[in-house]
């Protein structure tokens, strides 16, 4: 089954409402779950995030609204760690892109998806080989997003 995998920008727009993608990443979670769909975020992404007391409540109280009824959270195992380490070692890169690689292999062990991504370079790097992962930035989501709604706004005006 594909899924929709959230890097830590992703997660990043669910925390913070004012952050200019938390719509983008809604609307494709939306999708997803109409589409009976996975989202899941690796529980090595939150790690990135949880800095400091006040962003660490924050992050809980959105895991408390959305992981019980759509967001996946996907501790490390062996079987997703070996995977993890074999992306690395594909794309030659060291531990320094571990949190990314966690992205990248939580799609690619469901046999494919979109991962949501602020840093698209990375994650192209380490999913690109496995051509059932799609890696999409924040940016270009939300630049489709935005274009849909300009085409539709123009043909309602014709």
């Amino acid at each position: 089954m594909t899924r929709v995998v959230l890097d830590a920008e992703a997660v990043n727009a669910l925390v913070r409402a004012d952050h200019p993608a938390e719509r983008t990443v809604r609307h494709a979670m939306t999708a997803a779950h109409r589409l009976r769909r996975d989202v899941a975020v690796a529980a090595v992404t939150l790690a990135e995030l949880y800095r400091g007391a006040g962003r660490s409540r924050a992050l809980d109280a959105m895991l408390a609204r959305e992981a019980p009824d759509g967001l996946l959270v996907r501790n490390t195992d062996r079987d997703l760690a070996r995977l993890v380490g074999a992306l690395l070692a594909e794309a030659d890169l060291g531990s320094d892109y571990l949190a990314d690689a966690h992205a990248a292999a939580v799609a690619v062990e469901a046999g494919g998806g979109v991962v949501l991504t602020g840093d698209p370079g990375d994650l192209t790097r380490l999913a690109g080989i496995h051509r059932t992962v799609v890696v999409e930035p924040l940016a270009s989501v939300d630049g489709a997003l935005q274009r849909g709604r300009r085409r539709e706004r123009n043909q309602k005006r014709k």
